[in-house]
């Protein structure tokens, strides 16, 4: 070959890069389901009897097990998964603590866990996800590693010198260089704590994260333990990774909290001060401060860099289940509706909407093939608020728009985000003869429906609308009649949650070719005339 040729191709192959991104702006559509690989599906011909939760070790589930059960979550409206970290574990004896069925207790990051399969197994399962129109999301440990003893041989990890680790210390939690550089875990299990200040810490990271991204076309990252990693080494390690980051910071501060999204952080963070402010307003027994949920909305709006990018739950891997909190579903159904219809990305816990009711580690992380995927009220209720949702997402700029409180009583709160107005109360089950009172901007007989129930609701004098609760504490989700043609809800024709449902975002694994590209390809063809 020529050296004109040669150069042409190497050209043409340097501007013809992959888009392998998902942005922040294409997730913020995304509704997210949560799964622990080990603990959601087994492979054919496993023993479906042997998964205690207390036991704390490994029941079977896999990549394939999971890619083979997408439909229960594809029929939910669900348009991206979240699996428990793909990276390599301790495989020593059982410890005190269990085996590391949960897939948090790394220990050569750049290697697979075999336990969950193969390679070929993990990008079959990418591939049906996107086959489906829908985004995949790994969960990511770079903060740790981990141990048996506060000495532990590093050899066996992917940083191998001492100097790529901080010295062993206890976290003193009332400072913040001490919750970055000491050791989480304890003297049982410690987890040896990276020095993610050291450059070849930061480069072994960003190579390592930037092929595993696009080996296994991964759409999004989910950071455990965000807040004890410095926080300027995520702006180049997610810039590495070219993808959508999502960081967990664990408590209910939300100045500690905000410091963790924006360009110099992360895109995102896990909504734990809207988690903490939901449980004060709805859990009962529980203080049922509806003006918690109030404050809380507005410090958002003032304090992140964009609150339609924070990730919204009421479970995780990390706290009880909200039935072990709640003994009343309905305050369940109003949390959830506030989830999904206020500012940010819904994300669901495997088992939450199958009533599981596991207390902290390790009995939040239950089995769920028990449960036989059964079609329960809160799966329907999750399945319709996807399907509306993501009506609203494809149809509208409801994502973007921020969301207005309307009303606030001790009873409740109404919000007001793009046309959509959802009534939460904190009542519980029984009749009660009380009512909120919500003024709307909608004029005087305007006709909305209740996409949950298909009842309709006209606007009274001044756009008043009067939430009653004689049948009892149920959520109420109103959108004017008129506007819901096409969404397949209440008759009206359109998408439904089906095994057929097909995200319309754009596809997200499509080449990005470039005027350079399409010059150059056409001059290689005129060379190769000439060798």
């Amino acid at each position: 070959m020529s050296r004109v040729a040669f150069l042409a191709v190497a050209l043409l192959a340097f501007a013809l890069p992959l888009a392998y991104a998902a942005t922040a702006d294409q997730w913020r559509g995304r509704s997210i389901y949560q799964v622990i690989i080990d603990r959601y599906a087994l492979p054919g011909g496993a023993d479906p009897n042997q998964c205690p939760p207390g036991t704390r070790t490994w029941c079977g589930g896999t990549w394939n097990s999971l890619r083979q059960n997408l439909d229960y979550i594809q029929n939910a409206g669900f348009t991206a998964v979240w699996i428990s970290p793909v990276s390599q574990n301790y495989e020593g004896p059982t410890t005190p603590y269990g085996d590391p069925y949960h897939g948090y207790w790394i220990a050569d990051a750049s290697k697979l866990n075999s336990r969950f399969g193969t390679s070929n197994d993990l990008k079959n399962l990418s591939d049906e996800l996107h086959r489906r129109g829908m985004y995949l999301m790994v969960d990511i440990v770079v903060n740790d590693v981990m141990a048996t003893s506060i000495t532990p041989d590093l050899s066996t990890y992917m940083f191998k010198e001492q100097s790529q680790y901080h010295p062993y210390c206890v976290i003193d939690w009332s400072n913040a260089t001490s919750e970055e550089q000491c050791w989480l875990g304890d003297t049982v299990v410690p987890l040896p704590d990276l020095n993610t200040e050291d450059p070849t810490v930061v480069a072994g990271f960003s190579d390592w994260i930037q092929s595993l991204v696009k080996e296994y076309n991964i759409d999004g990252l989910r950071i455990d333990a965000a807040k004890h990693v410095n926080i300027g080494f995520w702006p180049v390690f997610c810039g590495n990774a070219g993808v959508f980051c999502i960081g967990e910071v664990f408590g209910s501060d939300i100045d500690d909290a905000a410091l963790y999204q924006g360009p110099n952080a992360l895109d995102s963070i896990l909504n734990y001060p809207m988690y903490t402010a939901l449980l004060d307003a709805f859990t009962i027994p529980g203080s049922l401060n509806t003006s918690a949920v109030t404050d809380m909305i507005a410090q958002e709006a003032a304090k992140f860099k964009d609150p339609t990018l924070l990730g919204n739950f009421i479970e995780n891997q990390d706290v009880p289940r909200w039935a072990n909190i709640s003994v009343d579903p309905q305050t369940l159904y109003n949390a959830m509706v506030f989830n999904f219809m206020t500012d940010g990305i819904p994300i669901v816990y495997y088992g939450q909407e199958q009533g599981f009711s596991g207390n902290s580690d390790p009995y939040n992380r239950e089995a769920m093939w028990p449960s036989k995927y059964t079609n329960t009220t809160t799966y329907q209720l999750m399945t319709t608020l996807n399907q509306f949702r993501n009506f609203l997402v494809n149809n509208t700029q409801w994502a973007t728009t921020p969301t207005q409180v309307l009303t606030t009583s001790p009873y409740g709160i109404a919000t007001l985000k793009g046309d959509c107005v959802s009534i939460m109360t904190n009542i519980g089950s029984p009749p009660q003869n009380i009512s909120i009172p919500v003024y709307t901007p909608y004029l005087a007989s305007t006709s909305l429906t209740n996409i949950l129930t298909c009842q309709q609701w006209p606007v009274g004098s001044n756009g008043t609308i009067d939430a009653q609760y004689s049948l009892g504490g149920v959520p109420l989700v109103l959108y004017p009649t008129a506007l819901l043609q096409n969404s397949g809800l209440c008759g009206n024709s359109g998408t439904t949650g089906s095994t057929n449902y097909v995200s319309s975002a754009p596809p997200i694994h499509r080449p990005v070719i470039s005027l350079l590209a399409v010059l150059f390809s056409l001059l290689l063809g005129s060379l190769s005339c000439f060798l």
